[in-house]
């Protein structure tokens, strides 16, 4: 089968996607996005993926919490009128404040640019190949990830969806109709048969591929992912007024802590354990002012989950007698403990085979970061496709993966896609 990746068309969808969020420069690099989910430059993002799919001749749809799928249908299909199981791909377009314009976008922009590939190649699927669009991969919003994956798999209820609530109060059912999403959330979860597979391109977000120079990663399990909110209670004061000796300090219990949380993660057995402190917000937030309670966050993640529970329960005896030393109350709310996902054998094997005819270079790795494929998981075979990104940095402006290797890795899904179709 002869494919040829248009790089030119799928740089110029990047860089308009890109564009529907901050600043982006005509280098093809370095571009700073922020791209919160339902926000304006969320929607704005959203009514031109419609129109880049609706170009291709694919069938656009939109659920309730705005997952959209664009699908090419399958000879299976439109021989006999019956909806069956769709081979599909994708990821997720939202971005954190000041990133980059790759993480996420290279799956759903890759993912429209390999159909189109195969359609100009003369390929016909006999199963239908969809191109997804994931609501919310990224916290930033309602402060917890994978919203889309999680909602089309089940793992929140429809009673938990209705319950989140972003930073100014907003629910989610609020923020979904501003943004023109119609519909129940009763109707977002999908069926066992919904799709035959599962398979998203993404950048490694890591230093390896590059290192070693090689093309393509091969995901075979993707890491288990925790995140906890700490709650410390201290007792505040005017900084010239109280002692040193009588101080309950709540920022310095949880300075405390934050380092117990490292070294707990650095002593770990397992080389694939990380713990990281990504937020602290401390009150009254006075240069005078002794603080009197601090929030913070815990994002703990391990292939294996007795591993990353081991630490988090040292951590927690870590909080017991930081708390009681130090005469403050130190409270850790577990706003989420998922499983790690293993990459189907069947999905593997057709990313090696289309990485071998492409001609590239490929090993086989596993995802410490964690993506919408989690939770995909939990409803189809699953294996994801990793590209190399410039000194292994994702979620900065300085995000970086070339046209070369996006577009080696747009070839493989390709051929990955026709394999799981026929």
């Amino acid at each position: 089968m002869n494919l040829t990746v248009d790089t030119e068309r799928l740089a110029y969808d990047l860089r308009r996607l890109a564009r529907h969020g901050d600043q982006v420069n005509e280098a093809f690099e370095d571009a700073e996005v922020t791209r919160v989910v339902f926000s304006p430059e969320d929607v704005a993002a959203r009514q031109f993926l419609i129109q880049r799919m609706r170009d291709a001749d694919l069938e656009v749809t939109v659920d309730a919490i705005g997952n959209t799928f664009g699908r090419w249908v399958g000879t299976e299909e439109s021989d006999s009128g019956r909806r069956k199981g769709a081979v599909a791909t994708g990821s997720h377009i939202d971005a954190i404040p000041h990133a980059g314009m790759y993480d996420g976008t290279v799956g759903v922009m890759g993912g429209l640019e390999a159909i189109r590939v195969l359609q100009a190649s003369g390929f016909r699927p006999r199963r239908s190949i969809e191109v997804v669009m994931i609501t919310s991969e990224e916290p930033t919003r309602f402060g917890i990830g994978c919203l889309g994956s999680r909602a089309m798999s089940a793992n929140l209820s429809v009673a938990e969806l209705r319950s989140l609530q972003d930073g100014d109060g907003a629910g989610l059912e609020a923020a979904r109709a501003q943004a023109g999403m119609t519909g129940s959330l009763d109707d977002v979860a999908v069926s066992s048969d919904r799709f035959a597979a599962w398979v998203e391109l993404h950048i490694e977000q890591g230093p390896v591929l590059e290192a070693k120079g090689i093309d393509i990663g091969t995901v075979t399990a993707i890491a288990a992912p925790s995140t906890y909110r700490v709650t410390v209670l201290g007792e505040g004061g005017h900084a010239g007024g109280v002692l040193m000796p009588s101080r309950r300090d709540a920022l310095a219990a949880a300075c405390e802590l934050i380092l117990e949380i490292e070294s707990a993660a650095v002593s770990c057995d397992s080389d694939d354990m990380v713990a990281t402190v990504g937020t602290l917000r401390v009150h009254p937030g006075a240069v005078n002012s002794i603080p009197a309670k601090v929030d913070f966050s815990i994002d703990a993640r391990d292939v294996d989950p007795v591993s990353r529970d081991s630490v988090i329960a040292q951590v927690r005896e870590s909080a017991k007698e930081i708390a009681e030393r130090r005469r403050v109350q130190i409270e850790i709310e577990t706003l989420n403990s998922d499983p790690p996902a293993t990459c189907d054998p069947t999905v593997v094997s057709a990313i090696n085979l289309a990485a071998d005819q492409s001609g590239y270079t490929r090993t086989s790795m596993v995802s410490r970061a964690y993506h919408d494929s989690l939770f995909m998981s939990l409803v189809a075979p699953m294996g994801m496709i990793f590209i190399p990104c410039r000194g292994g940095v994702s979620h900065r402006p300085d995000e970086y993966s070339s046209p070369e290797q996006i577009s080696k890795g747009v070839a493989v899904l390709a051929r990955t896609l026709a394999e799981l179709a026929s």
